[in-house]
């Protein structure tokens, strides 16, 4: 081990309570809970606390902790009068330091690693990424897909664009459908 993995420390070990004043969601988690599953959120952590904190980026000219993982957690302290009391107004946060396109990825990584996500937005961010110039090894790495599901996110993201630079061929028609009689006779009656 060198000497800088010696010193790392996970952001874990840093967790610090902020006003939820001060956090704003990202425009890109892709991350969807059902109406029943945030009821279940908001008994669990009435119950049990928060035991996890929130993931954010802090933007320093704006003041403000912009949210990588955590939205739905955060969503219940802003809409649950008790557990805004409770807390005080304030959320647990550890703080990260990436450029966009890598908190792009952190939050699909912390999102695949517990559950479902917005096909439709995970598209968007592919895109997002694209036009950024993350190169699809990038992209697959980082957001852990395989290259075909990155395709499929492509396609489905409808944006030509993303292929501008691609090879594609038209492949040879296909011979017509014709169906096989089921008997003899109706070989004979054609």
């Amino acid at each position: 081990m060198s000497d800088n993995e010696n010193e790392y420390k996970s952001p874990v070990y840093n967790v610090k309570a902020i006003p939820v004043e001060k956090v704003v969601a990202n425009d890109y988690n892709p991350n969807v809970v059902a109406p029943p599953e945030m009821k279940l959120l908001e008994i669990s952590i009435w119950e049990d606390g928060f035991t996890m904190p929130c993931v954010c980026y802090y933007d320093k000219e704006a003041d403000k902790y912009i949210l990588v993982d955590g939205f739905h957690r955060f969503t219940v302290l802003k809409t649950s009068k008790r557990i805004y009391e409770r807390e005080k107004g304030l959320l647990p946060v550890v703080v990260i330091d990436k450029d966009l396109s890598n908190r792009m990825g952190s939050t699909i990584r912390h999102n695949r690693a517990r559950g479902t996500h917005n096909i439709e937005l995970m598209s968007h961010i592919v895109a997002e990424l694209d036009k950024a110039g993350m190169s699809d090894q990038w992209i697959m790495k980082n957001i852990g897909m395989d290259r075909d599901e990155l395709l499929r996110l492509k396609q489905i993201s409808g944006l030509a664009e993303l292929f501008a630079d691609a090879d594609f061929s038209i492949p040879q028609p296909k011979p017509a459908y014709i169906p096989i009689p089921e008997n003899d006779d109706e070989v004979k009656s054609e």
